[in-house]
This record gives C-alpha cells, structure tokens and sequence, in this order.
C-alpha cells in the first residue's frame, strides 16, 4: 500500500477494503468482527441518552493528545453530562488526499486506545476520501449512545436559586495546547491538554448519592461561554469569585504574556457541576483531591454571570464575541 491516502481509498475497491482491514479494523473491540451496513446492539434497560459530535482540529496531533482522542473523548464526555454511562459509538472519517498513511495510524491507534479508556465500543463507521486540499488532512464525526444512570434529570432547568457551583479541574490547558502546538512556542513548562474521560468521576458522584442539577463540559468558549449559557437558560444569576477559578501558574504565565483569559480557554477534561448547597461537602470530597474547586453560588437575579474580583468588585463575565482559536475540537 502507498505512504499516503489516495482517491481510489475513497473508491468502494480493493484499496479501500485494504484500507479497512489493515488501518481502520483495530478500532474495532473483535478484531474478527463481520462489519456490515449497521451494527446491532443489545438495548439496555432504563434511559437512552444520544449524542453526536465533529472534529476539525489542527494541529491534528499536540502536547497531550490529538484529534483521535479528542473524538472519542469528546462524545463520551458528552453522555456523561447527561448522566449517562457511555456505552456505544459510531465513527465517521473523511480523509483528505495525501494524508500519511503513518499519521492515520497513529491517530486510529489513539482513538482505540481512547475507546477502552472510556469503557465504550466503536459499533460501526464510514469512511470517506475527499481531493487534496478540501479536507484538512482528517475530519471526524463521532456518536455515542449511552444509558442514563442518574436518579434525576441533569439540566439546565433544574438549577435552583441556592444552588452551588463547582468545577471538576484547572482551567484552560486544552486551548494553550492547541495554540503552542499550532505556532510552534516552546512554553516552558510544556502545557499539556487536559483531553480525559469524565464518566468515571460522575460515576463516583453519583455513586456518593449526590444530587446533580446539572453537568456542563467546558469546551469551546471555557468556563466564561458554559456559565453565561446556563445562566441564560435558566434565567438566574450565577456569582462565582476569581480568586477560587483553578488555573495552573504556567497557563495563567503564558495567557498573562499571549493575552488570552484562560476563563475563555477550551478545556477537554473539566466540567462545571450545579447542585443543592446540602450536597456540596460531599461533592467536594471527590472533586478536590483532584483539583476541583467550589467556586461560587446560583442566585435571583437576570440571567447573567457575575465574577467578584481579588478587589471585592463585580464585573460581568461575558464569552468572546468572536473566535480566539479556531479549530480547538
């Protein structure tokens, strides 16, 4: 086989068959598996959440992932906002012509290795071939399926006035990543993303019977976008205090010399949780070890974000209204 993807890949003939069954068949949890026009899947008792994504990263491979993990991890984080267990996926790539053929390994070797770490199977694919220079080496569209374990409706609606905020991790890596990556800057420390699984923590909190309002990954747009979002659903007020945000002394170093907040920042591996004042000790008990934080409270009020200063002033936290760094996911 040539060192790169070719049209004919694209083609339904012998190229793309071995283009399956030597690069794209690891994806799959049996190897020996008969792949056929659609999967069929045992259906699990209770709720079904579903959720479907694209990726369009680039560079497509940076310090602490790359744009096959950021697609398997990004569905399954989604399921798990919703208080889902992920169980099924779905992948659809399109290749552009003369993307390596080396990459693609390693970005499918990645995806796989993304799969058992969230405790998903990938069911069923497609794959596609586009001409050199109309895909931007890869695009990935993922779906997940997953069955809702949560003992209540994790929304936005249910937030209450009362309610407290916290976040699950630091702020902001996932975006300097990407922006060292694509500029070639040599930060030191290295800023790796935060790109993780985020079942397995929700799992715990549910495990811990605390009460979830609502769940929210904070991707493109930060902590800033996924606040002023909630807010405006719910319409409450949301108070949180700058000096509890969580933000490495090396990306609060490099946003201070790039000029970029790490609040506006996408992160791959952190959410924002809602809940009943009751249930905070509890909650904090499991976040706070690994780094979350309480960081403010929901109140009456419009629906908007306030953020108090270390100078005991409140500005609004408002997201950007442009793009800081296209193409993060």
């Amino acid at each position: 086989m040539n060192a790169c993807i070719q049209l004919a890949h694209g083609g339904g003939g012998t190229l793309m068959q071995q283009l399956i069954d030597q690069e794209l068949r690891c994806l799959y949890n049996d190897p020996e598996q008969v792949l056929h026009d659609a999967a069929r899947l045992e259906r699990p008792p209770g709720l079904l959440a579903f959720s479907t994504d694209s990726y369009v990263v680039q560079p497509l491979e940076f310090c602490g992932g790359d744009i096959g993990s950021l697609a398997i991890t990004g569905t399954a984080n989604d399921l798990a906002m919703a208080g889902a267990r992920p169980l099924h996926l779905s992948v659809a790539l399109i290749l552009e012509e003369g993307l390596p053929l080396e990459l693609l390994r390693r970005l499918v070797a990645s995806m796989a290795a993304s799969a058992r770490s969230c405790g998903v199977a990938i069911r069923t694919g497609d794959t596609k071939v586009v001409e050199r220079g109309k895909g931007d080496g890869i695009f990935i569209t993922t779906s997940g399926i997953g069955v809702v374990e949560a003992p209540n409706a994790i929304d936005p609606l249910a937030i209450q006035a009362g309610d407290q905020i916290l976040v699950s991790g630091d702020l902001g890596r996932h975006g300097l990543a990407i922006m060292a990556a694509r500029h070639g800057l040599d930060l030191q420390p290295p800023v790796a993303s935060d790109c993780a699984p985020l079942w397995p923590l929700v799992e715990q909190l549910l495990a811990a019977q605390v009460q979830l309002h609502c769940l929210r990954d904070l991707t493109r747009g930060g902590l800033a976008s996924a606040l002023q979002e909630l807010a405006q659903a719910r319409g409450l007020e949301f108070k949180i205090e700058n000096k509890q945000l969580p933000v490495l002394e090396a990306v609060a170093r490099s946003c201070e010399l790039l000029g970029f907040d790490p609040l506006h920042l996408a992160n791959e591996g952190r959410f924002v949780a809602v809940l009943p004042p009751q249930h905070l000790e509890r909650a904090l008990a499991l976040l706070a070890p690994l780094g979350g934080r309480h960081i403010g409270e929901v109140r009456e009020g419009p629906g908007r974000v306030l953020l108090r200063t270390e100078f005991g002033t409140e500005r609004l936290l408002l997201p950007l209204s442009g793009e800081l760094l296209p193409r993060i996911c």
